[in-house]
């Protein structure tokens, strides 16, 4: 043995033995597995759709402008959020008491000093 393998760190713990496949590797292992195997099929199913050739019958319209692209994929997803969170707030039909506020919170008074609880 050279004299560099037998030095050792005092106060300090030696690395324990790395063991790859155990009851909860096995698990871990599986799941990568799965989601390799997934990752795999949906790249396979996808392939026509990065093709660059056309198909037969193919008879793609025109494209859209920036304005008509932004206003399909970020104006309108927007505006509906704000539909729906309208609705919601205007058609609430919850009590006021039972709702969480700081108005409605009510504590209990401080127990005297000589009261048992």
């Amino acid at each position: 043995m050279s004299a560099a393998r037998l030095i050792r760190h005092p106060g300090r713990a030696s690395l324990p033995a790395v063991r790859y496949v155990g009851p909860v590797k096995k698990n871990a292992l599986r799941a990568g597995a799965l989601a390799a195997g997934t990752t795999l099929m949906m790249l396979l199913m996808s392939s026509p759709a990065l093709a660059l050739t056309r198909d037969d019958g193919d008879d793609p319209g025109t494209g859209l402008r920036v304005i008509e692209t932004l206003g399909l994929f970020v104006v309108a997803p927007i505006a509906l959020f704000a539909v729906i969170a309208g609705l919601v707030m205007v058609l609430d039909k919850s009590h006021e008491a039972h709702r969480v506020t700081t108005r409605n919170i009510k504590t209990r008074p401080k127990a005297e000093a000589g009261s048992k609880a």
